[in-house]
């Protein structure tokens, strides 16, 4: 489907990363984020954030366009990541993608799987 027909671009990632200590570091990603969407044009409306035992964490962060996740697993130096934007008001895609590519590049990761939907 194209860009231009769908609702918005979809990415869900599995990451492999070397960086244990970025998989530990919730308020850094949430910090990284923050920065991130200011220099794109999405709204947060809101933010959760649990850190497990472990020291993991698992982040959403709710946008006005719809929002992005992330499960981190030290143990096995992984992460899971996904961003949604709609476009109800414009394409959002070339966003969505950049904003995968930023995250790759913050956790100096391995792309093990990449998904593409276009809701």
């Amino acid at each position: 489907m194209e860009s231009s027909t769908s609702k918005g671009l979809h990415i869900l990632l599995t990451l492999e990363t070397e960086s244990e200590a970025l998989l530990l570091d919730s308020d850094g990603f949430l910090t990284f984020t923050k920065s991130m969407l200011e220099t794109k044009d999405v709204e947060i409306v809101g933010i959760t954030n649990h850190i497990f035992e472990n020291q993991s964490f698992t982040s959403a962060v709710c946008l006005k366009e719809s929002h992005l996740c992330i499960h981190t697993w030290p143990e096995f130096g992984q992460l899971t990541f996904d961003i949604f934007l709609c476009n109800y008001l414009q394409d959002n895609t070339e966003k969505v993608e950049k904003i995968a590519d930023e995250v790759v590049e913050y956790y100096k990761a391995k792309t093990i799987q990449k998904h593409k939907i276009y809701r």
